[in-house]
């Protein structure tokens, strides 16, 4: 049997476009994004999936809107804790904007700092929070194992939820392999396959498309230095 938890980032959204950084807003995805999907899709980026995979999503619409044009009129929970970062009175600013503001550097730098986000979250705060949602997730997961301990069949599931919610889910489940939040970060429906033994996040590999750049958040901005 094997085991595994397929984490995709949303689809583009005007926010994305705009090079905003945002959690809360709740942004659809553009256009932009499903023909990115579509073109996923076609190159066989996504892995098969077995007919009683389970699907998760965040309370926020794009990962919705991700998941049913990947997947269908599906069955789905939500998970809350999965959610973006709630960056409070700094939604949907752009990098130069927030460098700017008294914070943005320790936050940047440092996503277990205390810094907290006007009318916001605080970084430690919310890597706590994404620990909890992932505790959630690979519970849930493990159940679908046991569904499957007597007949051999793949237990999987589907995460639909957000990029910085990936870094934190990687950097909880793979302590330093990378040493950066930002070198987690997927592009827009891209992601992260996880597998499991003895229920424990054991090895992973990246959803990649033959042809499409995957450069990270973190390695987009040392080409720009």
């Amino acid at each position: 049997m094997k085991s595994y938890i397929v984490l995709i980032r949303h689809g583009t959204t005007e926010g994305i476009v705009n090079h905003w950084f945002y959690g809360w807003a709740d942004l659809h995805v553009v256009q932009e994004g499903y023909d990115a999907l579509d073109c996923y899709k076609e190159a066989g980026t996504y892995p098969e999936l077995p007919a009683d995979a389970k699907f998760y999503v965040t309370p926020l619409v794009r990962t919705k809107e991700t998941l049913h044009h990947l997947f269908g009129d599906v069955p789905y929970e939500e998970i809350e804790e999965m959610k973006e970062i709630n960056f409070g009175d700094w939604e949907c600013k752009t990098l130069e904007e927030l460098e700017k503001l008294p914070g943005a550097e320790e936050w940047l730098n440092d996503w277990n700092s205390a810094f907290k986000f006007p009318g916001g979250e605080s970084a430690d705060g919310y890597m706590e929070r994404i620990k909890r949602g992932n505790e959630i997730l690979t519970g849930k997961h493990r159940m679908t194992e046991l569904a499957h301990r007597h007949d051999g069949g793949d237990a999987v599931s589907v995460m639909v939820c957000h990029g910085g919610a990936i870094s934190a889910t990687m950097m909880n489940w793979f302590p330093g392999v990378k040493d950066n939040f930002w070198k987690w970060t997927p592009k827009s429906g891209l992601g992260y396959i996880v597998y499991f033994e003895d229920g424990q996040p054991s090895s992973y590999e990246p959803l990649t498309c033959p042809g499409t750049d995957t450069t990270t958040w973190r390695e987009e901005q040392e080409g720009r230095e």
